[in-house]
Order: C-alpha cells, then structure tokens, then sequence
C-alpha cells in the first residue's frame, strides 16, 4: 500500500504544492513545487498527481491512499464535465489507467483529512505548506511598478 498525502498553500500570490508519499509506512519521497499566480485547486491537483505519479513507478504496490484536506479538487479528477483544470486530471487519470491496467485488483481511495483533524501524516503536510514564506525577487518583469520604472528610465534616457 502507498499513502499520498497533499497540501496546497497560497501567500502573495505564490502557490506551494506539497506531496509526501509513504511505502509500507515509511517515507518514500517528499515534493514541493512553487508556482505563481495559481489557483488553490490546482495547486492541489498538482499535489496529487506528483504523488500518484511516484507511487505508479513504484512495483508491488497494489493500493493507493490520497489523503487531502481538499476533497473538492480530487473529485475534479473524475469530473467529466469541460474545467480548467483538465491537463492536471489528464496527466492523473492516465497514470492510474496504467496503475489499474497492471492488475484489476488494484485500487485507490481519496480521504479527506481536514486541518483541524490533526491526522499525524497530514499534519506535517499541513505545517510544510505553512511554514513556506514565499520572497519575491523585486523588481519582477511582470509586476506593474517594474513596468512603470522601465518606461520611466527610458523616458529619462530619451
């Protein structure tokens, strides 16, 4: 059995999605990805499909236990309906037809585990993500003051 356990947190704008995965209870590998300006749901996909992406590698393992304090972006997965966060649930649901085609017994669960549960697995999840205190590198090209000092400096230059 692989226990996936996700988080996502978002602070000024950036997002970290964290994924631990445990292999017969003990720790396997730890992910953490930043990325800005996205949105929590896909933070959390992006979690989730790190996770099964590493325990689908992995042999013997025939059960896959996703445990999110997010159970509304994990339902997203089988959501056939057209959202904006169709390229994460491709990516997840063609792992696990890869995972599933390997043996028909095989199967996974999603469970929900909200902070205020205090599961021991999702808790150091749960601190990971909120412990990350994202330092924007100034000025950013993106950022509206960088645009208005670099139209002010050729203005000068002129």
């Amino acid at each position: 059995m692989a226990i996936v356990v996700t988080d996502a947190s978002i602070k000024k704008d950036i997002t970290i999605s964290i994924s631990h995965v445990h292999i017969h209870n003990h720790p396997l590998t730890k992910t953490v990805h930043h990325a800005a300006y996205v949105t929590s749901t896909e933070a959390e996909l992006f979690a989730i499909r790190c996770g099964i992406n590493q325990v689908c590698s992995k042999e013997n393992i025939s059960k896959i236990v996703v445990i999110t304090n997010s159970i509304y972006a994990a339902k997203k997965i089988f959501d056939i309906k057209p959202h904006p966060y169709q390229l994460h649930t491709t990516a997840i649901l063609q792992e696990l037809r890869w995972f599933f085609a390997k043996d028909q017994n095989n199967s996974i669960e999603f469970w929900k585990c909200p902070s205020h549960f205090k599961c021991r697995l999702h808790q150091v999840v749960d601190k990971d993500s909120k412990l990350f205190n994202p330092q924007p590198i100034l000025p950013s090209r993106i950022s509206w003051d960088y645009c208005k000092k670099f139209d002010s400096n050729n203005i000068i230059s002129q």
